[in-house]
């Protein structure tokens, strides 16, 4: 099975290159896409022997179509969380997921897998919630047989969940919004990676949309405390109010400036509960549990 995995030097991306080098009996190769010379340099020591790193742009139909020539299945991992100057959610989210479907259609890909998230709606006013959603119908929409994961916080090797708690649990007093009473479902990235690879699969999970979440819910701040306590250290948690954080957020808009906003601010604190069990059970997927994916996180395991 020859795979390809667009942004594939993200966190996703990697895990998924670092499990399929430790399957060399599965017989996956892979195509990994990226869009600099320092991203593929980045990435080529995790394919050892079992596949090749290109730099493609989305703006390239014909390189695209060339780089999934012979290619059993695309991954395709779009997504900021955080808007700039050069990459919008329309263009991360949307623009990139047309290109894809579109090389994928002119060419002999059996499947796409689209890693989204969980609150993808294209009829939201959030604009990452809503062009996640788009990007969906897109997919939906190609004809091609497709499996979406729609997936919330990550915690793991190179998340920024794992990165925001290593830089929480490190501090005498952890400040959070709303006092970090948002309640996370934190899925591990691992997790993500093996489920990509198994939807790889023609029947796997065809034409689904999963909600594939972690185990448990819990409040961020119970994350934190948790994550402390396994560092062995105190924590004083005091909160950030939402409603002046929103605020500010929305004079910086106005000022024309990219990077966190009101968006990014209701996507982080939204609650999130839903079943893990429908897509766990579906794809054969145990879960791993929480103190095991903050252990990972704060680099307390071994990879």
């Amino acid at each position: 099975m020859k795979v390809v995995v667009t942004g594939a030097n993200g966190a996703v991306g990697q895990r998924i290159l670092r499990y399929g080098a430790r399957q060399p009996g599965e017989g996956v190769t892979f195509v990994a896409l990226v869009r600099s010379d320092q991203a593929a340099a980045k990435i080529k020591p995790l394919l050892a022997d079992q596949g090749s790193v290109l730099r493609v742009s989305y703006e390239d139909p014909q390189g695209l179509r060339a780089a999934f020539a012979d290619a059993t299945a695309v991954i395709h991992l779009p997504g900021i969380l955080f808007e700039s100057a050069t990459s919008t959610y329309q263009q991360a989210h949307v623009s990139t997921t047309r290109a894809v479907v579109e090389a994928a259609k002119q060419t002999v890909i059996g499947k796409i897998v689209l890693v989204s998230a969980t609150g993808a709606d294209e009829a939201s006013i959030n604009g990452f919630w809503r062009t996640k959603g788009l990007a969906e119908a897109i997919v939906r929409s190609s004809g091609l047989p497709y499996t979406i994961l729609r997936v919330p916080i990550l915690l793991g090797a190179g998340t920024e969940g794992a990165a925001a708690l290593r830089r929480n649990a490190s501090q005498k007093r952890a400040k959070l919004i709303g006092g970090g009473r948002t309640l996370q479902q934190p899925l591990f990235v691992d997790d993500v990676a093996k489920a990509a690879l198994l939807t790889c699969q023609p029947l796997v999970a065809k034409n689904r949309t999963l909600e594939l979440v972690g185990p448990v819910p819990l409040s961020e701040r119970e994350m934190v405390e948790l994550a402390c306590r396994l560092l062995g250290r105190k924590v004083r948690v005091s909160s950030i109010p939402k409603g002046l954080l929103r605020f500010l957020l929305m004079i910086r808009k106005l000022a024309g400036k990219p990077g966190f906003s009101v968006d990014a601010l209701d996507v982080i604190t939204a609650d999130t509960q839903l079943d893990p069990l429908e897509a766990s059970r579906e794809l054969g997927l145990p879960l791993t549990g929480v103190e095991e994916m903050i252990k990972h996180s704060l680099g307390l395991s071994n990879d």
